[in-house]
């Protein structure tokens, strides 16, 4: 069949000028022939594309034109134009795992060639090996073919190139002789790499883990062996007995950008065996055994049969809240409220002009007082009004000293954006007792109201964990929200946050700046805290470091800038479970008076526990700015773990009891390094939550 259609290849070929010769011709022509090598001519009759459309047809002649790019760039070695069209197509545009007209994939010609970068760049992609190579003989076979036909070919042309008078199509002969051999050669080196090749070693530091009371994990390198074909697969096996007979599973592994496998549905006490072993062309190498040899399925909370803490939490206060809705509904002095003018001031009537002329009513300067201001920003660019300044409404313009209680309720409100008409009804109903408490919450009510009538949205976004104050008595609470899709507002616009800096400058004093512009100049600041504060942490568990310092009015939290709703931490490993015999040792050491120093028995999980806390302890320690000694009167916290859902788990390092908290006036001595800040206790457990 292939020699058919370099003969049909070779007619039409002569129908054409010669073309230019070079040094580098024989590649260039392969380039232009290896597609056509591969064409399937029957499944592109004018029958089977009678009915398409001109545009299909373009596209699947580009997508055909990228498969052959892609053969093309394998057979080369080209191991950038291979990572290019990776990117640039997916594997179903690139036809990945569809076998060309000689039965080969991409995969096949890469790791037959022994091109470990480019086979390793296909396996990433989801690529295959062709399904044609059932056995080692069918494969042996199959390359033998392949060379035979190829060389036959050449042979044929050598003659007719020898016998025949220099012409046009002596040149066109001469072309297809030399891509033909340059494909004979590549057969050839194809064919040896497979007979070359040996079965692949055994992977690598096969390591076993407890991934919750019915899995386990097990983790694994690539072989050491540099001389064994390139590995494709592996397989993974599970057994109760240590000789793995009988077996219980197994499962292989064809995608290979992370080599894990976590074996899911077994009993919660039982000890499971588990290895692994590796695959090429050349057929299963060995198997490893893992390390520890076997894991028992099961969590921390066997230890104790502990409940989980947060178990039915959220739906007993959304059932509260609603029996509260339920009830103040029904309550007789209950009337919608509407919006309320907040001084006499906003009650006069306007002139007819000005009916005519939509004013925005927001506020363009600060007179001593409580104000609300929300930061919309998306990539470089955050809304202002149409007099260019940031969105602010009056809260209260006789308030002029924040209490901590009145903010840390307001990032509470912060949680139900949609719920603050309702929330200004039950206000309005216990107004009666006149506590300027609630009166003061009622005005933020209705500044939060005016602001999302304002703009035409609810979700006025995340608060800022401290306002902002200036000399002359402004306080602004500050809310940021980045926009991600094109959402409508209303009478406001975007503008470049430097513009509106530059300009901002030109007016305000320097001297005395007031709270707006204060906000402006730490408006990166304040975005950045607002990204960090909503990135979560990879999955696994973490050492966590917690450290309070206390004030007057409130208790605040150490945490890092890059990650502040998280505490400081340090990554232990990726498993985030702790099983049921590593809490149990954890359990023995925080009992001891003195702890023993020694090591738990080697190849177990305890073990493994052990070296991974020593290695994060001092990790942590550096980060912190703590001396190394200082770490023998630390503690950990062994009365829970702390599950952040079931991705995320925390162990707590704790410092002396007397300085876990630093009290007003105390110093201490042990001052964290530049990238750390204080969060209200409040304000960080509210961004934890989300």
């Amino acid at each position: 069949k292939m020699t058919q259609q370099m003969r049909d290849l070779q007619l039409a070929q002569a129908r054409k000028p010669p073309g230019p010769s070079s040094p580098n011709a024989a590649k260039r022509l392969y380039r232009n022939l290896s597609g056509k090598f591969r064409v399937n001519y029957t499944s592109f009759d004018e029958g089977s594309l009678a009915g398409r459309g001109e545009k299909e047809k373009l596209r699947k002649s580009y997508l055909f034109q990228s498969n052959a790019a892609l053969f093309e760039a394998v057979e080369l070695q080209d191991l950038d134009r291979v990572q290019e069209l990776l990117k640039q197509y997916s594997p179903e545009e690139l036809d990945l795992n569809t076998p060309n007209s000689e039965g080969l994939l991409p995969l096949d010609i890469a790791i037959m060639t022994n091109n470990a970068p480019i086979a390793r760049a296909l396996l990433q992609a989801g690529a295959k090996e062709s399904p044609h190579f059932v056995s080692l003989e069918s494969r042996s076979l199959h390359l033998s073919t392949l060379v035979r036909e190829a060389e036959q070919r050449v042979n044929e042309l050598t003659a007719q190139v020898v016998n025949e008078a220099p012409n046009a199509d002596c040149s066109d002969k001469e072309k297809q002789l030399k891509a033909w051999e340059w494909r004979y050669r590549l057969y050839k080196r194809m064919k040896a790499g497979f007979e070359h090749a040996r079965v692949p070693d055994a992977p690598t530091n096969v390591h076993l883990s407890v991934a919750s009371s019915s899995s386990v994990q097990v983790t694994f390198w690539e072989p050491l062996s540099v001389n064994s074909a390139i590995v494709t697969k592996y397989k993974v096996e599970w057994s109760c007995s240590p000789t793995f007979s009988p077996l219980l599973g197994e499962a292989v592994i064809d995608k290979l950008k992370n080599l894990h496998f976590t074996i899911q549905g077994l009993v919660s006490g039982t000890a499971y065996y588990v290895r692994v072993s590796a695959y090429n062309m050349k057929g299963w190498g060995p198997p490893k055994a893992s390390v520890p040899s076997f894991a028992i399925p099961s969590n921390w909370r066997e230890y104790d049969g502990r409940a989980p803490r947060r178990r039915g939490q959220a739906e007993a206060l959304d059932h509260l809240l609603g029996q509260v809705k339920t009830v103040h509904q029904h309550c007789v002095c209950h009337e919608p409220c509407k919006n309320q003018p907040q001084s006499r001031k906003h009650s006069v009537s306007k002139s007819l002009k000005h009916l005519f002329h939509p004013g925005s009513k927001f506020l363009k300067t600060l007179k001593r007082g409580l104000y609300l201001t929300a930061i919309f920003y998306k990539d470089d660019n955050i809304l202002v009004t149409h007099e260019d300044q940031i969105p602010v409404v009056e809260i209260d313009d006789t308030y002029s000293c924040l209490l901590m209680q009145d903010f840390l309720w307001f990032t509470k409100v912060s949680c139900m954006w949609d719920e603050i008409l309702w929330l200004r009804q039950c206000v309005t109903v216990s107004q009666s007792s006149c506590s300027c408490i609630l009166q003061t919450r009622f005005k933020m009510l209705l500044a939060i109201s005016q602001m999302q009538g304002l703009l035409g949205i609810q979700d006025l976004g995340q608060v800022f964990f401290e306002p902002v104050k200036d000399k002359q008595g402004n306080i602004l609470i500050v809310t940021l929200k980045e926009v991600k899709t094109n959402q409508t507002f209303e009478s406001v616009r975007w503008v470049p946050i430097c513009k509106l800096q530059t300009s901002r400058k030109s007016v305000s004093s320097p001297e005395e700046p007031t709270a707006l512009d204060m906000l402006l100049n730490s408006v990166q600041d304040k975005l950045a805290y607002h990204q960090r504060s909503s990135h979560a942490l990879s999955p696994g568990l973490y050492l966590g470091y917690l450290k309070l310092c206390s004030a007057v009015d409130q208790i605040r939290v150490l945490v890092p800038e890059q990650l502040p709703n998280i505490l400081c931490h340090v990554k232990i490993r990726s498993n985030p479970n702790i099983s049921r015999e590593e809490w149990e040792w954890l359990q023995k050491m925080a009992s001891m008076e003195e702890p023993v120093p020694a090591e738990p028995e080697a190849e177990t999980s305890q073990n493994h526990l052990f070296q991974e806390l020593q290695v994060a302890i001092k990790e942590l320690m550096t980060l912190v700015n703590i001396p190394l000694q200082e770490a023998k009167d630390f503690r950990l916290y062994s009365q829970e773990v702390l599950d952040f859902g079931d991705q995320v788990s925390f162990l707590l390092l704790l410092p002396p009891s007397d300085d876990v908290c630093t009290a007003p006036g105390q110093n201490n001595p042990y001052t964290p390094r530049s990238g750390f800040l204080t969060l209200p206790l409040q304000i960080f457990e509210l961004g934890e939550e989300r």
